[in-house]
């Protein structure tokens, strides 16, 4: 399965979630959601301004996503935790890949992404980034 087929698996189901109020976001989770979705269009922004990068600065970003859910995922418990977990696992072959040449033994095991891999992921990012903006549209529970 590609990353964004993966994506778009996780966060239909966190909306059925959040629209069943299966999920309901506490005051601290909401504001910690707002601050991914910030984070993560800040790190990925547009597709157009970013499929001219140079491939090492679109691997850059990426792995700033990865930071902003990790992060993120230390402050929080519960369906929020899950959820950014969830992401990160999803998202988690940008750790394998490298925009440097290096021989095979000698890059511990990485790969370099052809160019369509690094838009998956960026789009894969962008959706996750719109799911949290309709997630924290929703007001917290008090």
């Amino acid at each position: 399965m590609d990353l964004q087929t993966s994506m778009t698996g996780l966060t239909d189901e966190a909306r059925q979630q959040v629209r069943d109020r299966v999920w309901v976001l506490t005051s601290h989770d909401h504001a910690l959601a707002l601050q991914v979705e910030a984070g993560l269009r800040e790190a990925v922004g547009s597709p157009e301004t970013h499929q001219d990068l140079p491939a090492i600065n679109r691997l850059e970003r990426l792995r700033e996503t990865l930071a902003v859910l990790a992060i993120s995922l230390a402050r929080t418990h519960g369906h929020l935790a899950w959820f950014l977990s969830g992401a990160l696992t999803v998202l988690e072959p940008v750790l394998r890949w490298r925009a440097l040449p290096a021989e095979r033994r000698e890059s511990f095991g990485t790969v370099v992404p052809d160019p369509g891999q690094y838009t998956q992921a960026e789009n894969a990012v962008r959706h996750l980034q719109d799911t949290m903006a309709q997630i924290t549209a929703t007001p917290p529970q008090q």
